[in-house]
């Protein structure tokens, strides 16, 4: 494949694909099916959402799935800079839908749900991650998050009866079970909810190894270490390696010679 294919390749990704992708997540992340008509009945995301969706993107940002000096820049044309940024628009909103897929619409459910996302976007802030780690965390999360809800949750919210209803009505009879009300939707939202997580994890994907040049992989691994660094850290290890280099070269010229010489 030559240069030529690799950017447009590259561009198809970026100003296509992408978009389309992430529009589609951010349609459908609000999507339910009503469980009496079957009618489609759209959901605003909350406003936690959208906080986890920052702590989401400065994740992205630091696992390097998303680096802004290889999509925005003076270097840039104008136009591409505007279908980066458009890009990069579509992700986040996606990123809301995706969390307002998986979060119960109301009740108690719903605050532990959006607890437990906070608590674990927050620790990750501190965490070493490159982009392969990420995204299996990523898709562990949303996938857990996934069965509790459109599994778990919906056979205790079921008005037929599911079988965690009747496991819980037993443990807890007699204990009323009002902060856990929920609204009810038809098995259908679970599909429409796989379809979009699955269609969000891919396009994430897509953003991380897509684009990669063929010199990504050549990398060392210090040197992925070393761009992790803060800039002040960076200039200090610069330093270091600039003042150890005469050191070491005048202990070799200190080295006494070879009888052979």
């Amino acid at each position: 494949m030559t240069a030529t294919d690799r950017s447009r390749n590259r561009e198809l990704v970026d100003f296509v694909v992408l978009p389309v992708f992430f529009l589609t997540v951010a349609l459908l992340g609000g999507l339910r099916v009503g469980a009496e008509n079957r009618a489609f009945i759209f959901v605003a995301p909350p406003l936690v959402t959208l906080l986890l969706a920052v702590l989401l993107v400065l994740l992205l940002v630091r696992g390097r799935l998303i680096r802004f000096q290889q999509l925005v820049g003076t270097e840039f044309p104008p136009l591409t800079n505007v279908a980066h940024i458009w890009m990069l628009l579509t992700l986040f909103f996606a990123s809301a839908q995706a969390f307002n897929s998986v979060l119960p619409e109301g009740g108690l459910l719903h605050w532990l749900f959006s607890f437990f996302f906070l608590w674990t976007l927050w620790n990750n802030q501190f965490s070493s991650f490159d982009a392969r780690r990420l995204l299996r965390s990523l898709a562990i999360l949303f996938g857990t998050a996934f069965v509790l809800k459109h599994m778990l949750l919906a056979s205790l919210y079921s008005t037929e009866g599911g079988w965690l209803k009747r496991v819980a009505g037993t443990l807890l009879q007699g204990v009323s079970l009002g902060t856990l009300d929920a609204p009810t939707f038809a098995p259908a939202t679970g599909y429409i909810s796989f379809f979009t997580l699955t269609l969000y994890v891919a396009g994430l994907t897509l953003l991380a190894f897509a684009g990669k040049d063929e010199t990504d992989g050549l990398g060392h691994p210090l040197v992925d270490e070393y761009l992790k660094l803060p800039a002040s850290h960076r200039l200090a290890v610069r330093e270091a390696i600039l003042d150890d280099q005469p050191q070491s070269v005048a202990t070799v010229e200190r080295l006494p010679a070879r009888p052979d010489e």
